[in-house]
């Protein structure tokens, strides 16, 4: 699922030949160059099939191709200059899933040339990307700048315009921010950020947040970030995570989080979310959540391990999530598991208890798993007492570049009654290596 800030384009057909014009032209630019050392191209294919209805129960079998291609070329100097482009396309014979619009879709999602310095971590990008830089977790098209300044202190900042969600939102909103950051290596950084966005309709999105890395001591590690609602003169979130690992073998970790979902959604491109599922989600609503998870190790190939989360809302009634999990390992060849847990809330949709068992198995070129799961509830929901899924997945390696690789999903909840879906994915990867003058390696 893409982030709910950014997701598919307008006129993306257009854009996506204007885009992979300009990368490819960039791409042959750089095989030309004759100052670099090293030139490596990488390439990425996947043909997807789907198989199944959609939420209206009528039969769709969308095929898609998803693109990837990037070339890296190294300098005398140790810079590495690259350009990267990704997309896709969509074709959908019965016209179902395109609102109307036609049996072709496709979308342009990334495409920037970037180049990387051999000293103080100097990263400059143009083009459509994805930044995530503390409070800051956008698609744009525009610039992007990082370096270290020196004594510990690094800076980044962007600037352009956001990549607009729905169709229904118009394309130009101006985003710009930056993030000023102090590391003292092995024991902290500490980050402060800051973002504006400026839509045509007159809507404003302004945050400030700080992030936090701390190792106090060799087995402790705390993360976590406050986010700072500047428009509406509130919090939004604070989320926070301390890991305790005594060995190898050993680990226990605690986690906080606190968001309030009139500041956290208070964009026009993510205010939307209230609207899911007929407004079941209270824009009042603040949720805090404390839990706590220990696993252990019982041999290099088993591990046990039990969770426990609190859910404590303002409006709605509190919740609890606990259970355990018990994993069998072997790298490159099998793993399996199983895990039991119990929500216990007020509401009926809030009372189960939940079992999953899943394995998968390497068999040379042959991959193979299966993963079960049942939400038996307490009281039954429209006349049904279990969600059941069941998915099982088949990979053949044909070679070092290609792969064939189906998988079947079968699920009946409350919801839907017995609804299979299908999908076949075939995946050709390939890289070259050129020389410095130009010949392939």
């Amino acid at each position: 699922m893409e982030s709910h800030r950014t997701s598919k384009t307008r006129h993306a057909f257009p854009l996506a030949l204007h885009a992979a014009g300009g990368t490819l032209a960039a791409c042959l630019l750089l095989a030309a160059s004759q100052a670099t050392a090293e030139t490596v191209v990488t390439g990425q294919s996947d043909t997807i099939l789907r198989i199944g209805r959609n939420s209206e129960n009528k039969f769709v079998s969308p095929a898609y191709e998803y693109l990837r291609l990037g070339i890296m070329s190294t300098d005398a100097k140790g810079g590495m200059l690259s350009a990267n482009f990704g997309g896709w396309g969509r074709f959908d014979p019965e016209g179902r899933m395109n609102d109307g619009n036609g049996k072709f879709d496709s979308d342009f999602q990334y495409g920037y040339i970037s180049y990387q310095a051999a000293k103080n971590n100097l990263v400059a990008t143009v083009g459509r990307q994805f930044v995530t830089e503390g409070v800051a977790s956008d698609r744009l098209d525009g610039i992007y700048l990082r370096s270290d300044i020196g004594s510990g202190f690094a800076a980044s900042a962007y600037a352009g315009n956001t990549v607009v969600t729905e169709p229904d939102h118009k394309v130009g909103s101006v985003i710009f921010g930056g993030r000023v950051s102090h590391t003292l290596p092995k024991y902290y950084t500490l980050g402060l950020s800051a973002l504006r966005s400026s839509g045509d309709a007159g809507a404003t999105r302004e945050e400030f947040g700080a992030d936090i890395w701390l190792h106090p001591a060799k087995v402790v590690d705390i993360t976590g970030r406050s986010t700072y609602n500047l428009e509406k003169s509130d919090w939004m979130e604070h989320t926070y995570v301390v890991s305790l690992i005594p060995t190898d073998m050993f680990r226990i970790s605690a986690d906080f989080s606190r968001i309030n979902y009139k500041y956290y959604f208070s964009d026009t491109q993510t205010s939307n979310v209230f609207k899911f599922g007929g407004g079941v989600i209270n824009p009042n609503e603040e949720l805090t959540s404390v839990g706590a998870t220990v696993s252990a190790a019982l041999n290099k190939n088993f591990t046990v391990s039990a969770d426990y989360k609190h859910y404590e809302y303002e409006i709605a009634d509190a919740s609890d999530y606990y259970g355990g999990k018990l994993t069998y390992s072997k790298p490159d060849s099998y793993s399996a598991g199983a895990s039991v847990h119990r929500m216990q809330g007020s509401e009926k949709r809030l009372r189960y208890a939940e079992y999953r068992m899943y394995a998968s198995k390497q068999i040379e070129n042959l991959s193979l798993s299966l993963d079960l799961m049942d939400v038996h509830y307490d009281q039954a929901i429209n006349d049904v007492r279990d969600a059941f899924t069941a998915s099982a997945a088949v990979g053949y390696r044909v070679s070092q570049s290609l792969k064939l690789a189906a998988d079947v999903d079968y699920s009946s909840n409350p919801d839907y009654y017995n609804e299979v879906r299908t999908l076949v994915k075939l995946t050709y990867a390939f890289d070259m290596k050129y020389a410095g003058e130009g010949r392939a390696k």
